[in-house]
């Protein structure tokens, strides 16, 4: 079975090293996992299957459909839902969560505290901020490179949601200085989304990276023509075919109820 993502990010974080750590929970909340339940949902309520360690209930997610089909030998009803959904639902019952158990590399239980740790995380959002216009936009200078491989990572799963973006170092009136992200070309109503993607890179990559100011401009605009001579380019993927998905939850916006 092919590597995936968490399997790359937990073989890292066993190797040891903060920053490795972050990656691996960064992975486990962008990653769709098949929570395993006892029962087909009853409407938006869901009872996830449990083991027990030490007293702890730990409900049974896999990052692959694959992998849950080999954990139970059988088909075994799910739902399909974003980590950072699960982590959340799981973290607000005292939940932990065994991932991957016994069937990959990324086998690890997690307890309570983390899901908490994580949901904490995730809702704390790191240092992207709308910032005002610049007087002047130059090459960017002194991004940790953690940074960068974090945004590239991030963006990469963004896919549909702008055109690209660029990174430039800015200059405001009064002498301020700082850098910029601009995404051009982005979709009606994905702001939020693009700038949360921004914070959540920064939270993860283990620098203190400081504030990174995330605008907007039309593709051809003068703004988008200006970033894109001097900056740095982040090219997003083409959206994906739209897929009809009947696992519940597989909908993160209408994330399903534990019972």
């Amino acid at each position: 079975m092919a590597e995936t993502d968490l399997d790359r990010t937990h073989t890292a974080m066993e190797a040891g090293g903060g920053a490795a750590r972050l990656g691996f929970y960064h992975a486990l909340a962008d990653a769709q996992l098949f929570l395993l339940l006892l029962a087909e949902p009853e409407g938006d309520d869901i009872a996830p299957q449990t083991y027990e360690v030490d007293g702890v209930a730990h409900a049974l997610a896999f990052d692959t459909e694959e992998r849950l089909a080999e954990f139970t030998g059988a088909a075994a009803p799910y739902a399909a839902l974003p980590g950072r959904v699960l982590a959340g639902m799981l973290a607000g019952a005292g939940v932990g969560l065994g991932l991957n158990l016994g069937v990959a590399p990324s086998s690890i239980l997690l307890p309570p505290e983390a899901l908490t740790w994580l949901n904490d995380t995730l809702g704390q959002g790191g240092g992207a901020e709308a910032g005002a216009r610049p007087d002047a936009l130059t090459a960017p200078g002194n991004v940790p490179q953690a940074v960068l491989a974090a945004l590239d990572a991030k963006l990469a799963r963004a896919g549909g949601l702008a055109s690209h973006a660029c990174l430039a170092g800015s200059r405001y009136a009064g002498g301020e200085t700082g850098h910029l992200l601009i995404f051009i070309g982005a979709a009606l109503g994905a702001e939020t989304a693009l700038t949360r993607a921004v914070s959540e890179a920064l939270t993860f990559s283990g620098i203190e990276a400081g504030t990174l100011d995330v605008g907007f401009a039309e593709v051809g605009s003068a703004l988008a023509q200006r970033i894109e001579r001097v900056g740095l380019r982040f090219d997003l993927p083409a959206p994906e075919a739209p897929q009809t998905l009947a696992a519940p939850g597989s909908d993160p916006s209408k994330p399903p109820k534990l019972r």
